[in-house]
């Protein structure tokens, strides 16, 4: 499979075909061809946490020559921060920047919104036979992703699913995209593989391998937003090491671990990837939301060229949000 081709995505905003300026690509694919095949052992140690970490360390904790003119290389809105650029000196203070989201990512108006938890390219589909969106063992395994927990299993049996793949250069804060009453938070142990198209179309369903911190959330309470109960899980990758929770109802402030019992808010901070490339994939009950229409004509977007099109042998072209935009309506009971 000759996967060297370019990467493209819809930006929402515009409306225009993007083409994706891989990082790492280069290393990504020879890691992901040529060691894994021919070398395993130094392929297992490469995708390991200690890899991981020392990855991290020489790649984000370097001084900056000019913080400005790397935000700049990024395309990252300086004006958007909560402190000046000059001091963000590191890669990794610029990647975990917090940003002025209740200005700059509003909340879209109307109640039954679902919002999505992170500047990303989103992919939505279906765990259903019968739907269009049908998407079977591609990016995870259902049953590993929730590490195998019978109650969930078939709480989310037969439901719809979004995958959120968040790039080195973009906000790692995740936020939570509904209203509800936290049931349940676990972390599932795994790998650190990368989540460049190229690794995720190589390595069978990688995102349920990966270590991952799963919480699921029961919207049909009180204040919640009424679609039933939501998965929301958090999975590290290549260059993430860590999951940071900080849970805060009001901006930044008082953050705390998500636990259950919590009443949570839509659109508040949750967590935060530490930082490099990483992805977040939400889970949903059958019949209980509806995709949003520009998200679902996207996927088969007739001139972009995909990654995920030429290795899954179906369209799936991404569309790159914001975080805190509209994801999905509920469907009314």
């Amino acid at each position: 499979m000759h996967l060297s081709l370019q990467h493209q995505y819809i930006d929402r905003e515009s409306g225009e075909v993007r083409t994706e300026q891989l990082i790492g690509d280069r290393m990504v694919r020879l890691l992901y061809t040529g060691a894994r095949e021919n070398a395993p052992i130094f392929f297992r140690l490469a995708t390991s946490s200690w890899s991981t970490a020392l990855l991290g360390y020489l790649n984000f904790d370097f001084p900056l020559r000019s913080a400005g003119n790397f935000m700049a290389q990024c395309g990252i809105d300086p004006t958007e921060c909560l402190v000046p650029p000059d001091r963000l000196d590191t890669p990794r203070k610029v990647f975990e920047r917090q940003i002025r989201y209740w200005e700059c990512r509003p909340l879209p108006e109307g109640p039954g919104t679902i919002v999505c938890p992170a500047d990303a390219r989103v992919l939505v589909g279906s765990f259903a036979e019968t739907s269009s969106l049908f998407l079977k063992e591609k990016f995870f395994s259902f049953e590993e992703l929730l590490g195998g927990r019978r109650e969930w299993l078939r709480a989310f049996t037969g439901g719809d699913f979004a995958i959120f793949r968040l790039t080195p250069d973009k906000y790692h804060y995740n936020h939570l995209p509904v209203s509800g009453r936290v049931v349940d938070c676990y972390e599932v142990d795994g790998t650190y593989h990368s989540c460049n198209p190229t690794a995720v179309v190589t390595v069978a369903t990688p995102y349920s391998k990966n270590k991952r911190v799963v919480t699921v959330i029961d919207t049909d309470v009180p204040r919640g937003s009424c679609v039933g109960l939501v998965a929301m899980v958090e999975v590290v990758a290549l260059m993430i090491g860590e999951i940071a929770p900080c849970y805060s109802a009001h901006r930044y402030d008082a953050p705390q671990p998500p636990e259950p019992g919590m009443f949570v808010e839509k659109g508040q901070p949750k967590s935060l990837f530490r930082p490099g490339s990483s992805t977040d994939v939400l889970l949903f009950q059958k019949g209980r939301v509806r995709f949003a229409d520009d998200l679902l004509r996207n996927l088969e977007h007739p001139t972009a060229t995909s990654r995920f099109t030429r290795g899954f042998e179906r369209p799936l072209v991404e569309t790159d949000v914001t975080v805190r935009s509209l994801l999905a309506h509920a469907i009314a009971g």
